[in-house]
Order: C-alpha cells, then sequence, then structure tokens
C-alpha cells in the first residue's frame, strides 16, 4: 500500500525495501531509487504533500490515545553508517509533525550506570506510550553492530543478543507498538564525499568526528555486520527496511512512505466525543 499522497511509485516501497529471506546487502545499489518513476523535483513535491498526510495522521494517533487505553504507538528504528542521513531524516519527516506526540532517543555510548545491566535496559525506558511516534536515532542494534566489530563483548554474547532482541521486539509488538527499522544505505564513496564536505565548511565541522575515519576503515566489516542484522532479526513482526541513501530526497521519500504505510495500516481514528455536542454548541452561543 502505498501513501495516496505520494504520486510517483510505481510499487509499494514497503515490499521493494523489505529485506526479507534471501536479501543481500551487496546487492543493492545504494544510488538507485527503487520503485519510484520520478526526479528529485517530483521527489520534493511528494515529500510536501506526503507530510500533510503524516501530520493527520500523527494527530489522530495521539488524539485517540488520549481516551483509549493501551491505543497503538510507532517505534521508527534508524540505524546506519555516519553521514548516511539519520539527521535529515528527523528533520525533513518526523520534523513535519506535532512535536507534541514524537519521542525522539539518541543513543550514545552507554554510561556505566547502563553498562551495569542488561543491553536491552536503557532502550525500554525509551519505547513510545501509547498515541506517540517513537524515533531511534541508533538503537539496541548498536550492541550486535559495533558491538561485534570492535569485539565490545565476547562473541557468545553476541549471539545471545540476536534472540534477545527478536522476544523484545515481538513485546512491543504484542503491546500494539508498530516497529519499522530503517537502514540508510550508502556507499562508501558517497561516505567520503559528506565527510569531506564537512571538512571543508566551517559550519559543518562542529558534525565530524576524527573517529569516522576509523570506522571507516571497517566498511567491510560493518557491512557483513549489517547482513548478519538483516538474516537473524528481520521477521513478520518486525520486518527491516534497506533504504539507498546515496540520494537524499529519495531516502526521505522513502521512510516518509514507510511511516505512511504504517500509520495506514493501524487507521487511527478520531475519538467521539463525550459530550453532547449539540447541547455545548448551544451553551456557548449563550455565553
Amino acid at each position: 500500500m502505498t501513501a495516496r499522497s505520494q504520486k510517483n511509485w510505481n510499487a509499494d516501497p514497503a515490499d521493494l525495501l523489505r529485506a526479507g529471506p534471501g536479501f543481500r546487502l551487496a546487492d543493492l545499489d545504494p544510488a538507485s531509487t527503487p520503485g519510484y518513476d520520478g526526479d528529485k523535483d517530483h521527489g520534493q513535491s511528494d515529500l510536501e504533500a506526503g507530510a500533510d498526510e503524516l501530520d493527520e495522521l500523527q494527530e489522530r494517533l495521539y488524539a485517540q490515545s488520549r481516551i483509549e487505553e493501551g491505543a497503538p504507538a510507532v517505534l521508527l528504528v534508524l540505524q546506519a553508517m555516519d553521514s548516511a542521513g539519520k539527521g535529515g531524516i528527523v528533520r525533513h519527516v518526523v520534523g513535519a509533525v506535532d512535536p507534541q506526540g514524537i519521542a525522539l532517543a539518541a543513543f550514545k555510548k552507554p554510561t556505566p550506570e547502563e553498562l551495569a545491566h542488561d543491553f536491552l535496559w536503557r532502550i525500554e525506558k525509551r519505547v513510545p506510550e501509547p498515541g506517540f511516534i517513537g524515533v531511534f536515532d541508533r538503537s539496541h542494534y548498536e550492541d550486535v553492530l559495533i558491538g561485534r566489530v570492535r569485539a565490545l563483548a565476547p562473541a557468545e554474547e553476541i549471539e545471545r543478543r540476536y534472540d534477545a532482541i527478536v522476544a523484545f521486539e515481538k513485546g512491543l509488538v504484542d503491546r500494539g507498538i508498530r516497529i519499522v527499522k530503517v537502514m540508510l544505505h550508502i556507499s562508501a564513496d558517497e561516505q567520503r564525499d559528506r565527510l569531506r564536505e564537512r571538512l571543508e565548511r566551517p559550519d559543518k565541522h562542529w558534525k565530524y568526528n576524527p573517529g569516522d575515519v576509523d570506522e571507516r576503515r571497517l566498511w567491510d566489516e560493518y557491512m557483513a555486520a549489517y547482513q548478519t542484522v538483516f538474516e537473524r532479526t528481520s521477521t513478520p513482526e518486525a520486518p527491516w527496511f534497506v533504504v539507498p541513501a546515496n540520494r537524499k530526497w529519495y531516502a526521505r521519500l522513502a521512510v516518509q512512505a514507510l511511516l505512511l504505510d504504517a500509520l495506514e495500516d493501524i487507521d487511527p481514528h478520531w475519538p467521539v466525543a463525550d459530550f453532547d455536542v449539540d447541547a455545548e454548541k448551544k451553551r456557548l452561543a449563550d455565553s
């Protein structure tokens, strides 16, 4: 099901981008635009149109939760190599809706307190409440990505975490949380260009981290780690979607379409008034 407001899709992006059985990350061109017939200008127009639809659906989701116990929520998980565009998704896609219904969590290096608990302890605390769209800018998947590549935990512990993640996410789905897991896939060459731009622009220096170059040297290891993540944790209840992200406009449009798809499937409804509307109209007119 494609978003009604996005006119230039020739197929459902949720089907095209899902990392199902047999998916191979190495076969996906990061510069491609799967399922989309338009160019950058069309994409911008569709993004703007989709923002209006997303805003209404988010408001309906939030409003429904104000009177309905256990109302649904949505969790958008964003994973990527550095500079792939997670911040742009937050600003240009999620930022188009009312912030009162958004819960953003950016997971950094664990604190000593967090390290004293299981790796999912800090994640559970940031799960969105009913009616909210939660956004994880990086997530529990760091513990099986950098954790594996940098050997921050024993191999047997990394293996345990895959199953723990699957069980954790199934529990979220059972609680009414719709999970949209997105990996923004850029090429190593595109990342180099984006990092170079940050170095060449003083207003972007704050976004540059010298450690990004160290991680680049482990590119193949990270791609292998992502492949394992897809194979071990892309489930029918919480599938992974891999979005080609060399073209920022396409990545934003695709993530918006995935969110719209999730919300349209939930179909949140406006709460029915628990008072006599006509009587209140008369009282207001007489006041």
